[in-house]
Formats: structure tokens, C-alpha cells, sequence
């Protein structure tokens, strides 16, 4: 089964948080960000907001580094789940994890992961107004960048962009 994938375009997200809200929603029935496995970083000086989220990584540091095992990936989804049975609250997932994706909810005593909700149709991607955030096929995800690099590619060598060029040699 070829599994989707969770894509983030940074330059559409609006800093909206309704993917915040959405996951925090579905997972534990509450409106509290805090309480997300999406996180909106805003960087002020740059002017972005930045979706930060499991990237369900081929070779997982959060899975490698639990003492207990209880981050393995689902069968059916192909998303890192935590299982909550096993899970001691060590936090050395959200240690080990490169993208600062995973978190610890203090009033349940648990880290915060993203589980795909389910892998059907993430939430956070159900209300993503501006669509920064998609669930899509890999292969469709790569088709899609080499269609942009090809029309960057064509763009630069039209003919008006080369009178420009070889009259500055």
C-alpha cells in the first residue's frame, strides 16, 4: 500500500492556527493549542509562519531513541504512532526528534505526536483555509516540484531573458 504524505508550504500559511485547533479537536476534544501535534512558529523578522509537524521520517530518531519501544509505525497508516500503554513519559522522543515536532502535554502526563489522525484525512488538513497543509501521494508531490523546476527552467530561457543576458557579456 503506498502511503500519503503530510506536506507543508510554508508561504501559504497565514499563521490562521485553525490546523492547532483542528488537531487538539479531534485528538483529545478540547480547543487548545497547546495540547496540538501541529505547532505555527511564527518568525517575526522573516514575516512567516512555519507549520511545524511530524514528518513521519523513513528512519525515525523518536522511534530509534524510546527505551520502551512505544513508537513504532502503524501498518495500515505508515504514521509513527505512540503508543500510550508503553510510553513511561521519558521525553527522549521529543529530544531526538531533528524538527522539534514532537511535544509533552503536562496536564496528561504524555508526549504530543503526530499520528496522521488516523491516516484517512488529517484534520489539520481538513481546515487548512489556505492549503499550506495537504495529505498527498509522494509520487504526486515530486511530479508536482518537477513541473515547477521545469517551469522556472523555461521561464529563464525565454527569449526576452536572453537578450538580457548575452547583452550583459
Amino acid at each position: 500500500m503506498m502511503n500519503k504524505i503530510l506536506v507543508v508550504d510554508y508561504e501559504k500559511c497565514t499563521g490562521c492556527r485553525n490546523c492547532e485547533m483542528a488537531c487538539s479537536v479531534f485528538h483529545v476534544h478540547v480547543n487548545n493549542p497547546t495540547k496540538s501535534a501541529v505547532r505555527i512558529v511564527k518568525w517575526e523578522r522573516a514575516g512567516l509562519d512555519v507549520p511545524i509537524i511530524c514528518q513521519q521520517c523513513e528512519e525515525p530518531a523518536c522511534a530509534s531513541i524510546c527505551p520502551v519501544r512505544a513508537i513504532s509505525r502503524d501498518a495500515d497508516t505508515g504514521a509513527l504512532a505512540v503508543d500510550y500503554d508503553l510510553c513511561v513519559g521519558c521525553r527522549m522522543c521529543m529530544v531526538a526528534c531533528p524538527f522539534g515536532a514532537v511535544t509533552f502535554d503536562v496536564d496528561r502526563r504524555q508526549v504530543i505526536k503526530c499520528d496522521l489522525c488516523g491516516g484517512v484525512d488529517p484534520w489539520c488538513v481538513r481546515f487548512c483555509e489556505p492549503r499550506a497543509l495537504t495529505y498527498r501521494l509522494p509520487a504526486v508531490v515530486s511530479m508536482d516540484k518537477k513541473r515547477a523546476a521545469g517551469r522556472s527552467l523555461l521561464e529563464a530561457l525565454t527569449p526576452r531573458n536572453r537578450r538580457v543576458h548575452t547583452q550583459q557579456i
